[in-house]
């Protein structure tokens, strides 16, 4: 058990005795705890997990019943969409759906944006109350908690900073974050499904203040994640930082995915073709388009004021992915693991500014170290 903490939330210490009833399972990531008293004050929730998690198939939503799942992953119950109250700017597509703005920008083919500073330093605020958004929800995620109960969590601190929470209502998305568990890579939707030990989460944080949008995600080690698993997170997370710092004006966006596919590569990941960074600002997703892999034919150099996205995904197995019947949850296509890390930026007449990052502390100091 040497290096394996204790599952119960909070706890922290070094892990002496395993859970029987795991072992009798032959579950492939048992719970470990620091001592009985632990044990017993976590059974309420840890006796949960024994479940496996995944409904029997009369239990699963209509549309999975005859779907075949490419991992061990199932989805659960859905609650009810929430609403914003009165008082928070909604952006167009909150009471629709469609985002009728972004449609007409994308039939023009408009070219990057050039922000102004006026905009930029709207941007800037708003990067930092996303950062405190998701930092919440990052410190909240723990063994036993609901995907449901983090996006609660979600709204309710979006909505505190006078924001629209911009996922929620999206082309009809149901919820007001993305969490996605495993072998999902992307806009999986929160549920009732307990988080496990063992497993790793992106939350996926989007905000709408002042008729702009800011966009960033952070994946979690939950409990005791195995070494492959922290290797795939830590490969997910160098590959963003490295993409960061080749930002600058005359770097073509088709460059960023060369280095990053080099890096996962060297590691023995994958990167996902299908999904890729975007211009953001007024609208949540528009040009430019950043792949993150190599050898892709992504148009335009960066030049100063450009406002984007870099969110490499990285798999443990194959690059492919496929879409759930929900019509939203991206999985890998062989069912292995997947993480990602997101970042909104400006390119500046230096460099670049990273416009959600830490404003304390390093997702590395308190994961790897």
């Amino acid at each position: 058990m040497e290096g394996l903490l204790c599952a119960s939330p909070g706890c922290g210490k070094p892990a002496k005795l395993q859970c029987p009833t795991c072992v009798n399972l032959k579950l492939d990531t048992p719970s470990h705890f620091c001592s009985q008293e632990c044990f017993k004050t976590f059974w309420p929730l840890h006796k949960m997990y024994h479940q496996k998690g995944q409904p029997e198939p009369e239990n699963l939503p209509s549309q999975f019943r005859n779907y075949k799942f490419t991992g061990p992953l199932r989805p659960t119950n859905i609650t009810p969409m929430r609403k914003a109250p009165e008082g928070i700017e909604l952006p167009d597509y909150a009471i629709g759906s469609i985002p009728i703005s972004e449609r007409a920008a994308d039939r023009k083919n408009m070219a990057n944006i050039i922000h102004t500073p006026e905009e930029i330093e709207i941007m800037r605020q708003l990067g930092k109350m996303s950062r405190e958004v998701l930092d919440i929800a990052g410190n909240a995620a723990k063994v036993g908690m609901t995907t449901e109960e983090l996006d609660i969590i979600v709204h309710n601190a979006v909505i505190e900073r006078g924001a629209y929470p911009s996922p929620l209502n999206y082309y009809k998305f149901p919820k007001s974050c993305c969490t996605s568990l495993n072998e999902v890579i992307c806009h999986g939707i929160p549920d009732e499904r307990p988080l496990r030990d063992g497993d790793i989460l992106n939350v996926d944080v989007t905000l709408y203040w002042k008729g702009f949008h800011s966009d960033l995600n952070e994946t979690y080690l939950i409990g005791n994640v195995d070494e492959r698993g922290k290797n795939l997170v830590k490969c997910a997370y160098d590959c963003l930082e490295l993409a960061v710092a080749m930002c600058k004006p005359g770097t073509l966006y088709r460059e960023l995915g060369d280095a990053i596919q080099k890096h996962a590569n060297k590691q023995g990941f994958s990167v996902v073709k299908n999904f890729c960074g975007h211009g953001i600002g007024r609208l949540f997703h528009c040009n430019p388009t950043v792949p993150h892999y190599s050898k892709n034919k992504a148009v335009g150099a960066m030049k100063v004021g450009h406002v984007f996205t870099i969110e490499p995904m990285i798999n443990e197995g194959t690059w492919q992915d496929e879409i759930w019947p929900d019509s939203w949850t991206a999985v890998t296509a062989d069912g292995k693991r997947s993480a990602q890390f997101e970042h909104t930026l400006v390119i500046t007449e230096t460099g670049c500014e990273v416009l959600t990052k830490r404003t304390k502390g390093s997702y590395i100091d308190r994961h790897f170290k």
